[in-house]
């Protein structure tokens, strides 16, 4: 089973994070991609697909995810068959703008007929917790779905 690993990232937490995950999950074929270099084009349902995602601003997908997601509003393809997770990046200092960009994702792939599995993972940058720590053990405890060939 392949694994692609999409993150969208302002300051490069996210991209650590993919990182973090891919080096728990390495049993499996692994990739790790910056979502602003992915073509949605290149989404495949015979992969497993784990979007990290920071938050930005005022509750928005980050910088490095936009053009990503601008792009699968524009192209509609039907997603049916592709499975993903989300970890999501925030802090709750925010209110109700926590992790949004993760959830702004995750509903993106939703519209589009994909399915999500797994817990939504909501990292908290007001926590001590460090995010690769909390990445690692989310990736661990991750139940990959059951594929079959498209």
């Amino acid at each position: 089973m392949r694994v692609v690993i999409l993150f969208g990232s302002e300051l490069g937490t996210a991209e650590t994070v993919a990182d973090s995950i891919a080096d728990v999950l390495a049993s499996h074929d692994v990739s790790v991609y910056d979502m602003a270099e992915f073509a949605v084009e290149d989404l495949d349902v015979r992969d497993v697909h784990l979007i990290v995602c920071s938050t930005y601003g005022d509750g928005e997908l980050p910088t490095g995810a936009e053009p990503f997601f601008d792009a699968l509003d524009a192209a509609a393809p039907d997603l049916t068959g592709l499975h993903f997770a989300v970890f999501g990046l925030g802090d709750s200092i925010y209110g109700d703008t926590f992790n949004r960009g993760g959830e702004i994702a995750a509903e993106k792939l939703a519209e589009r007929g994909a399915t999500q599995f797994g817990v939504h993972a909501r990292h908290d940058a007001s926590t001590e917790i460090r995010p690769k720590d909390m990445a690692r053990e989310w990736a661990s405890e991750l139940r990959m779905p059951t594929l079959t060939s498209a």
